[in-house]
């Protein structure tokens, strides 16, 4: 939970864009964890990522970094692991070792295999040196490929959330990339059903729907996943 500026000042800062889907998994996992803290605005549109100040942070000038105290971490996947472990609340990982593998796996299909199809940058470069009509099609594709790897490995796990009726790592990964990739790329639902299904769950869970771009102080009215 973001703190406002009347409130006393956590520890805890998050340094986020709204609209990053990699802020959103770090921001769903402090709100599980009922971690209060500080909203630190990277404008990723402005090229704020790139300026001196945050390469101090994160040298490849990526958002989130997440600073605890003295601690200064990047990449949402460390920083959901490293809270997981500080601050055991509400476990990221079930103990039963498949399972906390299958998390991980999924985890890991999103952030290394989809999302950075879609990131900023890729999208840029897609439209500079192929041409703007290429950047959805090649967007769509590589996630539609990780929703089709996704449904398949997840089809024996899955029960009310991606991996049984506990609120774990995968969600946290998959709901901010399901928003994306059904809601802002308009792929077929019908085409992935568990996926689907999993994305009408995260929207009736508050620490999920709390996490949303639109929620975010940086929002601006109109905003988009």
């Amino acid at each position: 939970m973001a703190s406002g500026s009347g409130e006393e000042q956590p520890k805890l800062k998050l340094y986020s864009d709204f609209n990053s889907s990699c802020s959103f998994r770090v921001r769903i996992a402090l709100n599980l964890k009922g971690l209060k803290y500080e909203y630190k605005t990277v404008n990723i549109w402005k090229g704020e990522q790139h300026s001196p100040e945050f390469l101090k942070l994160n040298p490849i000038g990526y958002v989130p970094v997440l600073v605890d105290g003295d601690i200064v971490l990047a990449d949402s996947l460390a920083i959901s692991l490293y809270l997981d472990e500080k601050y055991p609340q509400n476990p990221l990982l079930p103990s039963d070792l498949q399972r906390k593998a299958i998390n991980l796996q999924a985890a890991n299909i999103v952030s290394s295999s989809i999302q950075p199809f879609q990131n900023l940058g890729i999208q840029k470069y897609i439209a500079e040196k192929v041409g703007q009509d290429e950047q959805l099609p090649f967007v769509q594709s590589h996630i539609g490929k990780g929703f089709a790897a996704l449904e398949k490995l997840l089809k024996d796990y899955a029960g009310k959330y991606a991996t049984g009726d506990e609120v774990l790592l995968a969600d946290i990964f998959l709901a901010p990339q399901l928003l994306n990739g059904f809601d802002w790329y308009s792929l077929d639902k019908s085409e992935f059903p568990l996926l689907a299904r999993l994305h009408e769950e995260y929207s009736q869970i508050p620490a999920f729907q709390d996490a949303r771009p639109e929620k975010q102080p940086d929002a601006p009215t109109q905003s988009t996943a």
